[in-house]
């Protein structure tokens, strides 16, 4: 079992325990495209050569108030040990398990803009069918993806952007 495998079955074990794995699963992520947007932070939270005192102040400081004592804690003990610069990473594979422990597989969608619900209903049954099973949609709103959506199931990229169309249309000639 990986380091990355193992912090996503403690977090996966102390929300499962506080009886809160949907809102640390929603918090986390927040939390985690934050700092994937923030190189500096990503960089001060990664930091070995900072006392894990000073990290977790860090960590105290951004997430007090706005997120639950569970999420918090959470970070904390990622960031305390060491492993802040794998953050992301751990976030991730957690979010798999999650999915995975209520029979799901997780699709990650990124778009321009927010989904409606029927847009998301749409795409959740469509995945379902190609997956052979429920999925969970995971989501997130990325100004680079130019007309349509880019999802990400399992190890399968699925992208239906105008841009990636008209490459497409371009090789095609």
């Amino acid at each position: 079992m990986s380091a990355i495998d193992f912090y996503a079955d403690a977090i996966m074990n102390i929300a499962t325990a506080e009886g809160d794995v949907s809102s640390t699963r929603t918090e986390l992520l927040s939390f985690s495209r934050a700092l994937q947007g923030n190189n500096e932070l990503r960089s001060t939270l990664a930091n070995k050569l900072l006392p894990a005192s000073t990290r977790n102040q860090i960590v105290d400081d951004l997430l007090s108030g706005k997120v639950s004592d569970t999420t918090r804690s959470i970070v904390g003990l990622i960031v305390n040990a060491g492993r802040g610069g794998d953050f992301s990473q751990i976030v991730d594979a957690f979010l798999t398990k999650a999915a995975s422990s209520s029979g799901k597989r997780l699709a990650v969608v990124r778009s321009a803009v927010p989904l409606t619900a029927d847009q998301q209903s749409r795409l959740a049954s469509a995945l379902a069918a190609q997956a052979g099973g429920p999925v969970e949609l995971q989501t997130e709103i990325d100004p680079s993806v130019v007309g349509g959506v880019v999802t990400t199931l399992g190890d399968t990229v699925i992208d239906g952007t105008v841009r990636s169309r008209i490459n497409k249309m371009r090789e095609a000639l």
